[in-house]
């Protein structure tokens, strides 16, 4: 599942190219099952993961609003136990944040031997909306592309798998869950009047995200881009990836030396 959707670094990336939508499952029912069946899997191995106690796993969730980052973290890990996974978001800079450079609060989130930490938006805040809100000088932006490159290479180097996701949605689609949130009481507090916002400069987001990628997606962190104006085709692609990730980590348990013949347990 992993090869259609990595991203190509440099200009021949386009993302008009990468489609919103695609039809790799029977129904809705097909992909439902197999989120399910990953997710028992994935269960297993992030405890597998847990126990080992050496690597670590960063899954990256980035996409405009109402792509599915919420949606997406709970079919991955609805199986799972809270011991090892985190969740963290990033919204705008607190005072102490803007005191320090911009990746300081990334990497004190960032997961510790045998965790799994899920970025809910993430470090590329900083080359998106920051972008295209003007909130930097073109000239920082430019810098802090390579700047993450390097931040992402040494959290490779010093045990983290590094997973990129951007959750690529129609700005069809976006306008009817936006809707959906009013409409739905159950959903209104989810709405934000400031997406609407952000949704009037869709343009200037996507040329953003398209140089992110063209600029960000390495070897050794790749993006992937996932068509999200499904939800279930979005889970089931996105817990396919991550399943195949941990099945070639293929985390052990420790073995300690213990035996039963050792002790005297009555």
């Amino acid at each position: 599942m992993t090869s259609p959707y990595l991203a190509t670094s440099g200009p021949d990336f386009k993302l008009a190219d990468c489609p919103t939508r695609v039809d790799i499952y029977a129904d809705k029912a097909a992909a439902k099952t197999a989120i399910k069946d990953n997710a028992k899997a994935i269960a297993a191995l992030s405890h597998r993961l847990y126990g080992e106690a050496d690597r670590k796993l960063l899954i990256v969730l980035q996409g405009m609003d109402t792509s599915g980052k919420d949606g997406t973290t709970s079919a991955i890990f609805h199986r799972t136990p809270p011991l090892n996974v985190k969740v963290a978001s990033f919204k705008a800079p607190t005072k102490t944040e803007l005191a320090h450079d911009y990746l300081w609060r990334v990497h004190n989130v960032m997961p510790s031997k045998g965790q799994i930490t899920v970025f809910n938006r993430s470090h590329y805040e900083d080359v998106l909306v920051v972008k295209v809100k003007q909130y930097a000088s073109p000239a920082t932006i430019e810098q802090r592309y390579e700047q993450i490159n390097d931040f992402e290479r040494l959290m490779v180097e010093t045990g983290t798998t590094v997973l990129k996701f951007m959750l690529h949605i129609s700005p069809e689609t976006q306008g009817e869950r936006l809707r959906d949130r009013l409409i739905n009481p159950e959903k209104r507090w989810k709405f934000n009047p400031g997406d609407l916002d952000d949704r009037a400069l869709w343009p200037d987001f996507m040329n953003a995200y398209e140089t992110m990628v063209q600029r960000t997606s390495t070897d050794h962190a790749p993006w992937h881009i996932i068509p999200s104006d499904s939800r279930k085709t979005r889970g089931a692609i996105i817990s396919d990836i991550v399943r195949e990730t941990l099945e070639t980590m293929d985390p052990q348990y420790p073995d300690p030396g213990y035996r039963p013949e050792g002790f005297n347990i009555d």
